[in-house]
Protein backbone atom coordinates (compact mmCIF):
# COMPACT_ATOMS: atom_id res chain seq x y z
CA UNK A 1 0.00 0.00 0.00
CA UNK A 2 1.55 3.32 -1.06
CA UNK A 3 2.01 6.11 1.42
CA UNK A 4 -0.49 8.92 1.16
CA UNK A 5 0.71 12.29 -0.06
CA UNK A 6 -0.61 15.39 1.69
CA UNK A 7 -2.49 17.66 -0.65
CA UNK A 8 -1.02 21.18 -0.71
CA UNK A 9 -3.12 23.76 1.10
CA UNK A 10 -5.13 26.06 -1.18
CA UNK A 11 -4.65 28.89 1.33
CA UNK A 12 -1.84 31.43 1.59
CA UNK A 13 -1.54 31.30 5.39
CA UNK A 14 -4.42 29.16 6.62
CA UNK A 15 -8.23 28.93 6.46
CA UNK A 16 -9.00 31.24 9.41
CA UNK A 17 -6.32 33.83 8.58
CA UNK A 18 -7.11 33.93 4.87
CA UNK A 19 -10.86 34.29 5.32
CA UNK A 20 -10.46 36.91 8.04
CA UNK A 21 -7.85 39.10 6.35
CA UNK A 22 -7.72 38.31 2.60
CA UNK A 23 -11.05 36.92 1.43
CA UNK A 24 -13.78 38.55 3.54
CA UNK A 25 -12.47 42.15 3.83
CA UNK A 26 -14.28 43.31 0.66
CA UNK A 27 -17.65 42.24 2.04
CA UNK A 28 -16.86 43.28 5.62
CA UNK A 29 -15.60 46.72 4.54
CA UNK A 30 -18.69 47.19 2.39
CA UNK A 31 -20.97 46.23 5.28
CA UNK A 32 -19.16 48.58 7.66
CA UNK A 33 -19.23 51.44 5.15
CA UNK A 34 -22.96 51.05 4.63
CA UNK A 35 -23.57 50.71 8.38
CA UNK A 36 -21.79 53.95 9.32
CA UNK A 37 -23.13 55.98 6.39
CA UNK A 38 -25.14 58.92 7.70
CA UNK A 39 -24.15 58.29 11.33
CA UNK A 40 -22.22 60.56 13.69
CA UNK A 41 -19.19 58.29 13.24
CA UNK A 42 -18.86 59.35 9.62
CA UNK A 43 -20.50 62.76 9.67
CA UNK A 44 -19.77 64.46 12.98
CA UNK A 45 -16.64 66.62 12.93
CA UNK A 46 -13.95 66.65 15.60
CA UNK A 47 -10.72 68.61 15.90
CA UNK A 48 -7.43 66.86 16.76
CA UNK A 49 -4.05 68.63 16.79
CA UNK A 50 -5.71 71.55 15.03
CA UNK A 51 -7.01 69.39 12.17
CA UNK A 52 -10.72 68.92 11.52
CA UNK A 53 -11.75 65.38 10.64
CA UNK A 54 -14.34 62.71 11.40
CA UNK A 55 -13.92 59.44 13.25
CA UNK A 56 -14.38 57.51 10.00
CA UNK A 57 -11.92 59.78 8.23
CA UNK A 58 -9.33 59.36 10.97
CA UNK A 59 -9.78 55.58 10.97
CA UNK A 60 -9.35 55.04 7.26
CA UNK A 61 -6.74 57.78 6.90
CA UNK A 62 -4.57 56.29 9.63
CA UNK A 63 -4.90 52.81 8.10
CA UNK A 64 -3.99 54.14 4.66
CA UNK A 65 -0.79 55.77 5.90
CA UNK A 66 -0.03 52.77 8.13
CA UNK A 67 -0.20 50.30 5.25
CA UNK A 68 1.87 52.63 3.06
CA UNK A 69 4.77 52.74 5.51
CA UNK A 70 4.48 49.00 6.26
CA UNK A 71 6.15 48.25 2.91
CA UNK A 72 9.49 49.11 4.54
CA UNK A 73 9.21 45.91 6.58
CA UNK A 74 9.14 44.03 3.25
CA UNK A 75 11.94 46.02 1.62
CA UNK A 76 14.38 47.36 4.20
CA UNK A 77 13.46 44.73 6.78
CA UNK A 78 14.17 41.79 4.46
CA UNK A 79 17.97 41.39 4.17
CA UNK A 80 17.76 39.09 1.13
CA UNK A 81 15.89 41.73 -0.86
CA UNK A 82 17.63 44.77 0.65
CA UNK A 83 21.09 43.52 -0.37
CA UNK A 84 19.98 43.25 -3.99
CA UNK A 85 18.71 46.82 -4.31
CA UNK A 86 20.57 49.07 -1.81
CA UNK A 87 20.44 52.17 -4.04
CA UNK A 88 16.67 51.86 -4.52
CA UNK A 89 16.15 51.60 -0.79
CA UNK A 90 18.64 54.21 0.42
CA UNK A 91 19.34 56.78 -2.28
CA UNK A 92 16.06 57.06 -4.23
CA UNK A 93 13.84 58.07 -1.25
CA UNK A 94 16.29 60.82 -0.27
CA UNK A 95 16.47 62.16 -3.83
CA UNK A 96 12.68 61.98 -4.19
CA UNK A 97 12.21 63.93 -0.94
CA UNK A 98 14.75 66.57 -2.04
CA UNK A 99 13.03 67.04 -5.42
CA UNK A 100 9.54 67.24 -3.92
CA UNK A 101 10.65 69.60 -1.17
CA UNK A 102 12.68 71.76 -3.54
CA UNK A 103 10.11 72.23 -6.30
CA UNK A 104 6.41 73.00 -6.07
CA UNK A 105 6.02 71.74 -9.63
CA UNK A 106 7.56 68.38 -8.78
CA UNK A 107 5.40 68.19 -5.65
CA UNK A 108 2.23 68.84 -7.66
CA UNK A 109 3.24 66.29 -10.30
CA UNK A 110 4.04 63.74 -7.59
CA UNK A 111 0.58 64.27 -6.08
CA UNK A 112 -1.08 63.50 -9.42
CA UNK A 113 1.22 60.50 -9.94
CA UNK A 114 0.37 59.12 -6.48
CA UNK A 115 -3.37 59.41 -7.16
CA UNK A 116 -3.31 57.30 -10.31
CA UNK A 117 -0.48 54.99 -9.29
CA UNK A 118 -2.66 54.07 -6.33
CA UNK A 119 -5.41 52.91 -8.72
CA UNK A 120 -2.94 50.73 -10.65
CA UNK A 121 -1.34 49.40 -7.48
CA UNK A 122 -4.67 48.49 -5.84
CA UNK A 123 -5.67 46.37 -8.82
CA UNK A 124 -2.31 44.61 -8.71
CA UNK A 125 -2.71 43.66 -5.04
CA UNK A 126 -5.85 41.66 -5.76
CA UNK A 127 -4.12 40.25 -8.84
CA UNK A 128 -1.27 39.01 -6.64
CA UNK A 129 -3.60 37.26 -4.23
CA UNK A 130 -5.56 35.72 -7.12
CA UNK A 131 -2.41 34.33 -8.74
CA UNK A 132 -1.26 32.74 -5.49
CA UNK A 133 -4.64 31.08 -4.99
CA UNK A 134 -4.53 29.86 -8.59
CA UNK A 135 -1.06 28.40 -8.07
CA UNK A 136 -2.05 26.81 -4.75
CA UNK A 137 -5.01 25.24 -6.53
CA UNK A 138 -2.59 23.21 -8.62
CA UNK A 139 -2.23 25.35 -11.76
CA UNK A 140 1.04 26.41 -13.41
CA UNK A 141 2.01 29.91 -12.16
CA UNK A 142 1.91 31.46 -15.65
CA UNK A 143 -1.39 29.91 -16.78
CA UNK A 144 -4.09 32.57 -17.34
CA UNK A 145 -1.83 35.16 -15.73
CA UNK A 146 -2.44 37.87 -18.34
CA UNK A 147 -6.19 37.27 -18.21
CA UNK A 148 -6.22 37.82 -14.44
CA UNK A 149 -3.97 40.87 -14.82
CA UNK A 150 -6.39 42.73 -17.08
CA UNK A 151 -9.48 41.51 -15.23
CA UNK A 152 -8.26 43.05 -11.98
CA UNK A 153 -7.53 46.39 -13.62
CA UNK A 154 -10.94 46.30 -15.29
CA UNK A 155 -12.62 45.67 -11.95
CA UNK A 156 -10.74 48.52 -10.23
CA UNK A 157 -10.04 51.20 -12.83
CA UNK A 158 -13.16 50.57 -14.92
CA UNK A 159 -15.69 51.70 -12.30
CA UNK A 160 -13.53 54.77 -11.57
CA UNK A 161 -13.55 55.88 -15.20
CA UNK A 162 -17.21 55.03 -15.75
CA UNK A 163 -18.72 55.81 -12.37
CA UNK A 164 -19.73 58.52 -9.95
CA UNK A 165 -16.26 59.16 -8.48
CA UNK A 166 -14.40 59.76 -11.76
CA UNK A 167 -14.19 63.55 -11.36
CA UNK A 168 -12.95 63.22 -7.76
CA UNK A 169 -9.90 61.32 -9.01
CA UNK A 170 -9.11 63.74 -11.83
CA UNK A 171 -9.38 66.82 -9.59
CA UNK A 172 -5.81 66.07 -8.53
CA UNK A 173 -4.77 67.79 -11.78
CA UNK A 174 -5.86 71.09 -10.23
CA UNK A 175 -2.65 70.97 -8.19
CA UNK A 176 -0.70 71.48 -11.41
CA UNK A 177 -2.66 74.64 -12.10
CA UNK A 178 -1.49 76.04 -8.77
CA UNK A 179 2.13 75.89 -10.00
CA UNK A 180 1.51 77.60 -13.34
CA UNK A 181 0.72 74.55 -15.49
CA UNK A 182 -2.75 75.78 -16.40
CA UNK A 183 -3.09 73.38 -19.34
CA UNK A 184 -3.53 70.42 -17.00
CA UNK A 185 -6.48 72.04 -15.25
CA UNK A 186 -8.47 71.35 -18.44
CA UNK A 187 -8.18 67.60 -17.82
CA UNK A 188 -10.97 67.40 -15.18
CA UNK A 189 -13.27 69.47 -17.42
CA UNK A 190 -12.49 67.27 -20.43
CA UNK A 191 -13.13 64.08 -18.46
CA UNK A 192 -16.39 65.48 -17.10
CA UNK A 193 -17.58 66.53 -20.58
CA UNK A 194 -16.73 63.12 -22.07
CA UNK A 195 -17.83 61.06 -19.07
CA UNK A 196 -20.73 59.50 -20.96
CA UNK A 197 -18.37 58.29 -23.68
CA UNK A 198 -15.97 56.84 -21.09
CA UNK A 199 -18.85 55.05 -19.39
CA UNK A 200 -20.06 53.59 -22.67
CA UNK A 201 -16.53 52.54 -23.58
CA UNK A 202 -15.86 50.85 -20.26
CA UNK A 203 -19.20 49.01 -20.31
CA UNK A 204 -18.71 47.87 -23.92
CA UNK A 205 -15.06 46.87 -23.75
CA UNK A 206 -15.38 45.55 -20.20
CA UNK A 207 -18.43 43.45 -21.07
CA UNK A 208 -16.70 41.98 -24.10
CA UNK A 209 -13.61 41.19 -22.03
CA UNK A 210 -15.66 39.45 -19.33
CA UNK A 211 -17.23 37.21 -21.97
CA UNK A 212 -13.78 36.49 -23.40
CA UNK A 213 -12.39 35.82 -19.91
CA UNK A 214 -15.12 33.27 -19.12
CA UNK A 215 -14.80 31.55 -22.49
CA UNK A 216 -11.02 31.37 -22.15
CA UNK A 217 -11.31 29.79 -18.71
CA UNK A 218 -13.92 27.33 -19.94
CA UNK A 219 -11.46 26.33 -22.66
CA UNK A 220 -8.65 25.98 -20.10
CA UNK A 221 -10.94 23.99 -17.80
CA UNK A 222 -11.60 21.47 -20.55
CA UNK A 223 -7.84 21.12 -20.92
CA UNK A 224 -7.30 20.37 -17.24
CA UNK A 225 -7.31 23.78 -15.54
CA UNK A 226 -8.27 23.46 -11.87
CA UNK A 227 -10.80 26.07 -10.81
CA UNK A 228 -9.84 27.74 -7.53
CA UNK A 229 -12.92 28.61 -5.49
CA UNK A 230 -10.85 30.97 -3.33
CA UNK A 231 -9.64 32.89 -6.37
CA UNK A 232 -13.16 33.10 -7.81
CA UNK A 233 -14.60 34.27 -4.47
CA UNK A 234 -11.92 36.95 -4.09
CA UNK A 235 -12.34 38.28 -7.64
CA UNK A 236 -16.14 38.28 -7.58
CA UNK A 237 -16.48 39.99 -4.18
CA UNK A 238 -13.72 42.53 -4.83
CA UNK A 239 -15.06 43.30 -8.29
CA UNK A 240 -18.62 43.69 -7.05
CA UNK A 241 -17.46 45.92 -4.19
CA UNK A 242 -15.42 48.10 -6.57
CA UNK A 243 -18.27 48.44 -9.06
CA UNK A 244 -20.74 49.37 -6.31
CA UNK A 245 -18.41 51.83 -4.55
CA UNK A 246 -16.58 53.59 -7.37
CA UNK A 247 -19.47 53.27 -9.79
CA UNK A 248 -22.47 54.35 -7.74
CA UNK A 249 -21.42 55.46 -4.25
CA UNK A 250 -20.46 58.89 -2.95
CA UNK A 251 -16.75 59.74 -2.93
CA UNK A 252 -16.45 59.62 0.86
CA UNK A 253 -18.12 56.24 1.33
CA UNK A 254 -16.36 54.68 -1.66
CA UNK A 255 -13.00 55.98 -0.45
CA UNK A 256 -13.61 54.56 3.03
CA UNK A 257 -14.68 51.09 1.85
CA UNK A 258 -12.10 50.50 -0.86
CA UNK A 259 -9.14 51.81 1.12
CA UNK A 260 -10.19 49.97 4.28
CA UNK A 261 -10.27 46.59 2.56
CA UNK A 262 -7.00 47.26 0.73
CA UNK A 263 -5.14 48.37 3.86
CA UNK A 264 -6.37 45.46 6.00
CA UNK A 265 -5.34 42.93 3.34
CA UNK A 266 -1.92 44.50 2.96
CA UNK A 267 -1.11 44.79 6.67
CA UNK A 268 -2.14 41.15 7.11
CA UNK A 269 0.07 40.12 4.19
CA UNK A 270 3.12 41.96 5.58
CA UNK A 271 2.66 40.39 9.01
CA UNK A 272 2.22 36.91 7.52
CA UNK A 273 5.38 37.15 5.42
CA UNK A 274 7.64 39.16 7.70
CA UNK A 275 6.73 38.17 11.27
CA UNK A 276 9.69 35.82 11.72
CA UNK A 277 12.17 38.44 10.51
CA UNK A 278 10.59 41.04 12.81
CA UNK A 279 11.00 38.66 15.77
CA UNK A 280 14.62 38.02 14.82
CA UNK A 281 15.45 41.73 14.56
CA UNK A 282 13.84 42.35 17.94
CA UNK A 283 15.93 39.46 19.36
CA UNK A 284 12.84 37.79 20.79
CA UNK A 285 14.10 34.31 20.00
CA UNK A 286 11.86 31.47 21.13
CA UNK A 287 10.20 33.47 23.87
CA UNK A 288 6.60 32.28 24.00
CA UNK A 289 5.15 35.78 24.01
CA UNK A 290 7.64 36.97 21.39
CA UNK A 291 5.15 36.74 18.57
CA UNK A 292 2.67 38.99 20.36
CA UNK A 293 5.37 41.51 21.21
CA UNK A 294 6.51 41.54 17.58
CA UNK A 295 2.92 42.03 16.40
CA UNK A 296 2.48 44.91 18.86
CA UNK A 297 5.70 46.56 17.65
CA UNK A 298 4.74 46.10 13.99
CA UNK A 299 1.16 47.35 14.28
CA UNK A 300 1.98 49.98 16.88
CA UNK A 301 4.78 51.54 14.83
CA UNK A 302 2.84 51.73 11.56
CA UNK A 303 -0.33 52.98 13.26
CA UNK A 304 1.55 55.71 15.13
CA UNK A 305 2.95 56.86 11.81
CA UNK A 306 -0.51 56.53 10.26
CA UNK A 307 -2.23 58.73 12.82
CA UNK A 308 0.57 61.29 12.72
CA UNK A 309 0.57 61.45 8.92
CA UNK A 310 -3.22 61.75 8.77
CA UNK A 311 -3.27 64.64 11.24
CA UNK A 312 -0.18 66.34 9.80
CA UNK A 313 -0.54 70.01 8.89
CA UNK A 314 0.17 70.27 5.11
CA UNK A 315 1.90 73.59 5.75
CA UNK A 316 4.73 71.63 7.37
CA UNK A 317 6.11 71.06 3.90
CA UNK A 318 9.18 69.05 4.85
CA UNK A 319 7.13 66.50 6.79
CA UNK A 320 4.37 66.52 4.17
CA UNK A 321 7.02 65.68 1.55
CA UNK A 322 8.02 62.66 3.66
CA UNK A 323 4.45 61.28 3.54
CA UNK A 324 4.33 61.75 -0.23
CA UNK A 325 7.67 59.96 -0.64
CA UNK A 326 6.40 57.11 1.55
CA UNK A 327 3.35 56.80 -0.72
CA UNK A 328 5.41 56.71 -3.91
CA UNK A 329 7.96 54.30 -2.48
CA UNK A 330 5.14 52.02 -1.30
CA UNK A 331 3.77 51.71 -4.81
CA UNK A 332 7.22 51.19 -6.30
CA UNK A 333 8.76 48.90 -3.66
CA UNK A 334 5.70 46.72 -3.30
CA UNK A 335 5.56 46.15 -7.04
CA UNK A 336 9.00 44.64 -7.35
CA UNK A 337 9.01 42.93 -3.95
CA UNK A 338 6.05 40.86 -5.23
CA UNK A 339 8.02 39.77 -8.29
CA UNK A 340 11.72 40.00 -7.37
CA UNK A 341 11.91 36.42 -6.16
CA UNK A 342 9.23 33.74 -6.05
CA UNK A 343 10.79 32.34 -2.88
CA UNK A 344 10.32 35.69 -1.15
CA UNK A 345 6.64 36.11 -2.09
Amino acid sequence: MSASVDKPSPYIVGPVYDWAFFLLPPLLALALGVAISGTAFSGESLVLWGRETTRAGLLVGALIHAHLVAVFFRSHGNPAIFRRFPLRFLLVPVLAWALIRGSHTVAAAATVLATFWDVWHSGLQTFGFARIYDRNGGNPPALARRLDFWLNHLFYAGPILAGATMLDHFRSFDALGDVGLAFFTTVPAFMSATHRAWTLGVVTVGGAFLVFYLLAHWHLYRQGYRLSFLKVFLLVTTGACSIYCWGFDSWGEAFFIMNLLHAVQYLALVWATEQERIQERLRLGRWRAGRFVAAAVFLGSVLVYGVGAELLDPELESLWAVTLVVSLMHFWYDGFVWSVSREQV
